[in-house]
């Protein structure tokens, strides 16, 4: 009886958490700038026109890791369709050769949290945790909402949709 007790309660948080971001999902995406590892600018108010997948990540964290390679090959297949990645690290400055290292294999800029703003999109306190901006700037989907790791398959049923014209 626990168990289940236990099981509807974790259903029932899912439900609600996976109902919040249904709730928002079309509301104007907050702002985001950052410094890219590169030393350019990233501006999302910059990218009206294209698909942005916003990807909160750290050198320490398996899961993002994990999904990486994902996000890569779909960002290389579709950026000529109008896609964008920004993946954003939460290591610390001190932390900037790491962070350096696992980007080199990686298509998609990326930039410290220390060198961002992104404020409206809530207390980051977990990664991976991303985020599906579509043509408009608007907040289409919080793909981690129910505790979803991103891989191909839910890239391809939640941002490939997004990118036909």
């Amino acid at each position: 009886m626990r168990t289940l007790l236990c099981l509807l309660w974790i259903t029932s948080l899912a439900t609600l958490v996976v109902g919040d971001a249904a709730a928002e999902e079309r509301r104007a995406a907050p702002p985001l700038t950052a410094t890219l590892l590169d030393g350019t600018r990233f501006a999302l108010t910059e990218q009206v026109g294209k698909v942005v997948v916003v990807n909160f990540w750290a050198t320490w964290c398996a899961p993002c890791r994990e999904e990486m390679p994902a996000i890569d090959a779909f960002y290389r297949k579709h950026r000529e369709a109008g896609l964008e990645v920004v993946a954003i690290s939460l290591d610390e400055p001190r932390d900037l050769a790491a962070v350096r290292d696992v980007m080199r294999g990686y298509g998609f800029p990326a930039a410290l949290s220390a060198h961002a703003k992104f404020r409206g999109y809530g207390r980051i306190w977990r990664v991976p945790m991303t985020f599906v901006i579509d043509r408009r700037g608007r907040l289409r989907d919080d793909v981690t909402a129910g505790l979803l790791q991103v891989d191909s398959e839910l890239l391809e049923r939640r941002v490939a949709p997004l990118l036909r014209p």
